[in-house]
């Protein structure tokens, strides 16, 4: 009463996370060395906080592509899901969507390489054909990727999800399209969608974290938005969101140099 009768705002809570401590990853692409160099942050972190329930570890998508490691990341990943420290979930991101494609249509191999398709077929091993044009290389290619992938690694692309909701936060890769409900969001605008979801001033039902589009800095839009994609592909540097019922923090890994 008195905070209304002289114009004072009442500070509005912070958006919950219903007790659960939760880091956000932004894109990985294939940069093992930030990725290392950020779960190292993120385990003191976790360890300094001494939360009362198991900390979600949260991925954004995008582990593959342009970096040099993109198989050794799903490697990691997948070791961090069989250990206790966190509850470990990955989203689904337009690269991964592109990976299965090739892996089920060769022709889609000259598009995927265009994005960093050849530093993935390179992590397993597997040798780009020296002509994009070149159907029948491309058909020998996708043979060899399919053979070269390792059966868990097959079922991490498959499994991945597409939206995962925690208290007052929505994560998903990309963004969500503005006026449609969570449950009504389409796979295609969650893993690709950019100018109509970042130039949105539309309330959303949940504060949206996403990676997807690269910035020079993290943005936090309050009440509406956390983007976490730093471009650590080329910049070596990987940032994720630290979010509990007090808020939000920063934290990012730097690896030892950035990509040539």
């Amino acid at each position: 009463m008195f905070s209304r009768l002289f114009g004072r705002k009442t500070p509005e809570a912070p958006p919950s996370t219903e007790g659960r401590l939760a880091y956000a990853v932004g894109d990985i692409h294939g940069r093992l060395d930030a990725f290392d160099a950020l779960l190292h942050v993120i385990a003191q972190d976790a360890l300094a906080s001494q939360p009362t329930q198991r900390p979600m570890l949260i991925l954004l998508g995008d582990y593959v592509d342009r970096g040099p490691a993109s198989a050794q990341v799903v490697d990691r990943i997948l070791k961090l899901q069989t250990e206790p420290a966190f509850e470990v979930r990955a989203l689904k991101g337009n690269h991964e969507e592109a990976l299965l494609q090739f892996r089920d249509e060769p022709g889609f191999g000259q598009t995927w390489v265009e994005h960093g398709g050849s530093a993935t077929l390179a992590s397993y091993g597997v040798q780009p054909p020296a002509t994009r044009t070149d159907a029948d290389a491309w058909e020998t290619a996708r043979l060899a990727f399919r053979e070269a992938l390792p059966p868990s690694h097959m079922a991490f692309y498959e499994s991945l999800e597409i939206m995962i909701t925690q208290g007052d936060y929505a994560f998903v890769h990309a963004g969500i399209r503005p006026g449609v409900p969570l449950d009504r969001q389409v796979e295609r605008d969650l893993l690709w969608i950019r100018a109509e979801f970042l130039q949105s001033t539309a309330k959303f039902e949940k504060v949206i974290v996403h990676g997807h589009t690269p910035m020079e800095e993290p943005q936090v839009i309050a009440g509406r938005r956390i983007g976490v994609d730093t471009g650590a592909y080329a910049t070596g540097l990987l940032t994720a969101v630290r979010l509990d019922d007090d808020g939000h923090r920063i934290l990012q890994g730097r690896a030892v140099r950035s990509a040539a």
